[in-house]
């Protein structure tokens, strides 16, 4: 008789989730970001500084989220990595 095989095994994933969740409670990981909250053209100035200084293709840096708020406001938050190497 034929064995059926049965789902995979899933302490090896559990586990490396696991040790996700721990890295970034504990403030680790490779990326550094950075939450700011200010007026539209303000917000666009703050995002620009962050790509000349940190450029894309070396840092990945990206605006990770952004929401519009009342007057004219805008939160968003900046991401990179926290070296080039």
């Amino acid at each position: 008789m034929a064995r059926v095989p049965g789902p995979p095994p899933l302490h090896g994933l559990r586990r490396q989730i696991e040790r996700h969740r721990q890295m970034k409670a504990a403030g680790g990981g490779a990326f550094v970001r950075e939450t700011f909250c200010m007026e539209r053209q303000a917000a666009r100035e703050k995002a620009r500084e962050w790509f000349d200084q940190w450029p894309k293709a070396a840092y990945w840096t990206a605006v990770e989220s952004w929401r519009a708020l009342d007057g004219d406001r805008v939160e968003f938050t900046m991401r990179r990595l926290s070296s080039a190497d």
